[in-house]
């Protein structure tokens, strides 16, 4: 009785291993993004050590080297250092940041949310009335106003960022979870005296990790934003820490006379998030049940 009770979600991950993978790889942007978000991962993890220069050595001789000056491929920056290597360095930050504050947001979202939407009545109702209150304060001013008073780290603008960005994750939750706990599987499982927790997260996770895994790239892309804005205001990560955000808040004074200073962050910047975003994309249209490739 208990194997056929517990069939759904077990058929759910098989579906995923197979018709879920193939359909995402007829894909071809999100497959492309995937590909240069793992070719940047790789440059920021072993580039730094391939190059000639660190992102701290300073030669003033080498000040405002245009792009493909020499050693110095994309060019150098007020105090000579190598630009290429500090945006290696910086995408280190930037990235790290980005992964760490979606999986503490995942983390908050799925157990508010699933919590939430499996007990709902008053429980329910208290959780996402919290979820409301973080959600009418603009998440933006709410990132400042605790960057402003708290010593900025890559560990606290990590914490930051999580903190405003587990809301949706919680709401897209406990929507679907509501919808999945009267199903026959859920109801046997209660009769079974099976416990609250292992339904939770033994019978409806597995139900509910599809809208999670697609939400956890577009935080991605959310938390890599906002460490550059709130860094390119000078609240974020300090120098001379890089980050793509404090390397565009350090450019914006040679617009004119060193563009490149921007433009190799901003393209930086850009890249990643847009490829995050069509990853996101991609694994919702591979995630549709509807879709009707193979």
């Amino acid at each position: 009785m208990t194997s056929s009770v517990l069939t759904p979600p077990r058929a759910h991950a098989r579906w995923w291993h197979n018709r879920t993978l193939q359909r995402f790889l007829h894909q071809r942007l999100a497959c492309c993004s995937l590909v240069v978000i793992l070719v940047m991962a790789l440059a920021c993890a072993c580039g730094p050590w391939l190059l000639p220069f660190d992102d701290l050595h300073i030669d003033l001789r080498a000040r405002f080297a245009p792009p493909l000056s020499g050693w110095h491929l994309l060019g150098t920056d007020p105090l000579g250092r190598d630009l290429l290597a500090r945006l290696l360095m910086a995408g280190r930050i930037s990235l790290l940041i980005g992964f760490c504050a979606m999986l503490l947001s995942m983390l908050v979202g799925t157990v508010v949310g699933i919590t939430a939407g499996y007990y709902g009545g008053r429980i329910g109702a208290l959780l996402m009335r919290v979820v409301d209150a973080f959600l009418a304060f603009p998440s933006v001013f709410l990132l400042l106003a605790l960057a402003a008073f708290i010593k900025p780290s890559p560990m606290m603008i990590t914490v930051i960022i999580a903190v405003t960005s587990w809301m949706e994750v919680a709401r897209i939750v406990e929507t679907k979870v509501r919808s999945l706990r009267e199903r026959e599987y859920i109801l046997a499982a209660k009769m079974l005296g099976l416990s609250g927790r292992w339904i939770m997260f033994r019978e409806l996770l597995p139900n509910v990790v599809g809208p999670i895994i697609v939400a956890a790239t577009l935080t991605v892309a959310r938390a890599i934003l906002l460490e550059a804005y709130i860094s390119f205001l000078g609240y974020g990560i300090q120098p001379p820490l890089p980050s793509w955000g404090n390397m565009l808040n350090g450019a914006q004074q040679y617009l004119l006379s060193a563009p490149w200073l921007a433009l190799v962050p901003g393209v930086a910047i850009t890249l990643a998030v847009a490829s995050f975003n069509f990853i996101g994309d991609g694994l919702r249209d591979a995630l549709d049940s509807r879709s009707q490739r193979p």
